[in-house]
């Protein structure tokens, strides 16, 4: 699992948070094995403390692993308290003062420390999914059993008897801890494979350099709309809008400012939808726009919004002013193709920059007067 989790870490080192932690948890996980194998051939006092540390390690590592898949701060101080606490209960109760129910008590509670931990950060965060269900039991089923392992031992301590080295569960204890131990990186690579394949069918929908839909994503969205325009007979429109004179900004200022330019614009255009309405970037300087559930007096004042949002001041400063020239073509019929939407939404686009640019033409009737324009004056 640790040379899975290396592989992943590599192929995809910004997609799936944690990895790295997870390793390390993992390649202590089995030093601390080693140094348990040893048992017998070195000193206790000085085998057991490094290797219950280690794996306290172990452990803690890959809570933190757990904590930035899902975008939380690392609790490196719970981390470092716990290992420490536990070095100082592995010398205190077998060094200084020899007692073996309160070490296992102890020790015990450190560890399910660090596991409930992680158990909560997963309930805080994971989807409601099988697989997120599934890495929540395998974390906290040994959580389960290290409280009910520390106690029986506390349970022993306050009565003054003596517990069995090991106690009598001891086989069940190391049998749930040595299972779910194995299972644990299993259950986190579940949910990290499944956010990975959200990951990458985002990046084939999406336009790397805007984030908004590109051509795949925007026809799947239409294919959407359409089935569900074909059930309930509400229309949509289709907007196509382009960056006037962008090759001169590209001139002028370089492509660098003009691809800060084109993610600036994808963000207002998005900022002024809906969320049932979806855009995307064909190429270039050219955006598409579906609006779902409207008519053409809808779809008109959309368009004015976007441009008057575009000429508003923004947080982003420095950029060269821009306009929009936008074609809008509504559905003519229930079923009508997204190349027929989008080729008469490319013709009163093409009829916007003839006629000026900055400006909104309707597909159909070229001479179809701007009825918002009068309104869109209260904006200006």
């Amino acid at each position: 699992m640790a040379a899975v989790m290396v592989s992943a870490q590599r192929s995809f080192p910004q997609s799936v948070r944690g990895l790295r932690e997870w390793v390390l948890g993992l390649l202590n996980l089995i030093l601390a094995s080693a140094l348990f194998a040893l048992n017998g051939r070195l000193p206790d006092l000085v085998l057991l403390p490094i290797a219950n540390s280690v794996f306290l390690w172990g452990a803690g590592m890959q809570m933190i692993g757990t904590q930035k898949f899902y975008g939380e701060a690392p609790g490196w101080r719970l981390f470092h308290a716990t290992w420490l606490l536990g070095l100082v209960v592995m010398l205190v109760w077998l060094a200084w003062r020899p007692d073996f129910p309160t070490r296992v008590a102890m020790y015990s509670f450190l560890m399910m420390a660090l596991l409930l931990n992680q158990t909560l950060v997963i309930a805080r965060h994971g989807e409601r999914h099988l697989t997120t269900w599934i890495f929540a039991l395998l974390s906290l089923l040994p959580t389960l059993a290290l409280l009910h392992r520390g106690v029986m031992a506390l349970q022993t301590v306050i009565a003054g008897q003596d517990l069995p080295q090991g106690g009598p569960n001891q086989g069940l204890y190391l049998a749930i801890l040595s299972f779910m131990t194995l299972l644990l990186p299993v259950g986190f690579m579940t949910v990290a494979t499944r956010h990975l394949l959200t990951v990458l069918e985002q990046r084939s929908n999406r336009d790397p350099l805007t984030s908004v839909l590109n051509r795949r994503g925007f026809d799947a969205v239409h294919a959407r709309e359409n089935a569900r325009a074909r059930r309930s007979g509400a229309p949509f429109a289709v907007m196509s809008i382009d960056l006037d004179f962008f090759k001169a900004i590209n001139d002028l200022h370089g492509h660098a400012v003009g691809d800060q330019v084109l993610i600036d614009v994808a963000g207002v255009i998005s900022g002024v939808l809906r969320g049932g309405d979806a855009v995307a970037r064909f190429g270039g300087e050219e955006f598409v726009v579906l609006l779902s559930d409207t008519r053409l007096a809808r779809a008109e004042l959309v368009a004015q919004r976007i441009q008057h949002a575009l000429r508003e001041p923004r947080p982003v400063s420095g950029l060269p002013a821009c306009t929009l020239s936008i074609g809008i073509a509504c559905q003519r019929a229930h079923g009508e193709a997204l190349d027929s939407l989008l080729l008469r939404s490319d013709q009163a686009l093409y009829r916007a920059k003839q006629r000026g640019r900055d400006r909104v033409e309707i597909a159909g009737d070229a001479s179809t007067p701007s009825t918002l324009a009068p309104a869109m004056r209260l904006f200006s």
